[in-house]
């Protein structure tokens, strides 16, 4: 049963942009927080940025130290999706780009604490 599914990947030079969508099956707000993570070949899976969805969480929004500032996230209750608008974009920024969700609370960066994931799309930064 896919939860989750994942679009926006693309290739893109740096400096370029890009908006990654995460549209899940159920409404956000029946999840706790949705998050972004992403992987490159021969590396662990990262956090990226997050965002509490639960109904009556403020949507606070989290990130990687590294990823603030270039990165945002931010969710469309009408169209039930999470964005992750990347700009300013580095070729190590290429990787596999994937979106969890947790029922409930746990530590963000922490991969075990999700229990739905998506397929991934692919971000491909040229220099």
């Amino acid at each position: 049963q896919v939860q989750l599914v994942e679009s926006g990947g693309g290739s893109v030079q740096a400096g370029g942009s890009l908006r990654l969508s995460c549209a899940p099956s159920r409404a956000t707000s029946t999840y706790n927080r949705i998050t972004w993570f992403r992987q490159a070949p021969e590396k662990e899976r990262e956090g990226v940025a997050g965002l509490y969805t639960g109904a009556g969480l403020t949507e606070l929004t989290y990130y990687t130290d590294s990823m603030e500032g270039r990165f945002t996230i931010s969710q469309d209750n009408a169209k039930n999706t999470v964005y992750l608008q990347m700009d300013s974009l580095k070729p190590e920024d290429t990787a596999m780009y994937y979106c969890a969700a947790a029922d409930s609370f746990g530590s963000v960066w922490f991969t075990r604490t999700y229990n739905y994931w998506g397929q991934g799309t692919q971000v491909t930064v040229s220099s």
